[in-house]
């Protein structure tokens, strides 16, 4: 692969990449292997890549596949060496993508909120949610990269969406029934007398 060709994916597909591998990790440093690991793998096996069906599908695909695998090797050490105290440090949040409606909606605090609630799904719904909604790719896309059925796809998808919103149903209704009882309203938005 020629460093052109190299250059011009890490332009257009780099910060998509790295704000996955982010989501994956949950730390800079693990993040940034992540994504280097990715990228090198794509110069290694360079002769049998298939750019040019959908390259940010393929280079998250490797990146999936790179980090299941270190996911296996490290419990298989910790199996054999016992548990490990984590040196992790919590992950700056990845930069927002700008102008979809959706993002305009909702606030900062919200959104920090719906990123909480993403990082508590276990990892087979946390990786669906992540390729669809963040990365927009297609049902089937999705299947390919994570070597599983479009059935499984969609199964894993309700299911985490089922997750989130019972989630964030306890989060959000407990911070409104603070507003209200802050703004003087009782339980069910009425408001307390003070007699």
């Amino acid at each position: 692969m020629k460093p052109e060709t190299l250059e011009a994916y890490i332009s257009a597909y780099g910060k998509d990449v790295y704000a996955f591998c982010l989501y994956l990790a949950r730390n800079r440093q693990d993040a940034d292997d992540l994504y280097q690991d990715t990228f090198l793998k794509m110069v290694e096996i360079r002769e049998k890549l298939e750019l040019d069906h959908n390259p940010k599908s393929y280079l998250l695909s490797m990146a999936v596949h790179i980090w299941m695998n270190r996911k296996r090797k490290s419990a298989w050490r910790q199996r054999i060496t016992g548990p490990q105290m984590p040196l992790e440090e919590m992950a700056q949040e990845p930069p927002d993508k700008e102008g979809s409606p959706e993002e305009q909606y909702i606030t900062g605090e919200e959104r920090s909120m719906v990123r909480q609630a993403v990082r508590k799904l276990p990892e087979k719904y946390r990786l669906p949610i992540l390729l669809f909604y963040m990365e927009d790719q297609k049902l089937s896309e999705i299947s390919r990269i994570l070597d599983i059925p479009e059935s499984t796809v969609k199964t894993r998808l309700h299911r985490a969406k089922k997750l989130l919103e019972k989630e964030l149903e306890v989060v959000l209704n407990g911070q409104r029934y603070r507003q209200d009882f802050k703004a003087g309203a009782g339980p069910r938005g009425r408001t307390e007398s003070t007699a």
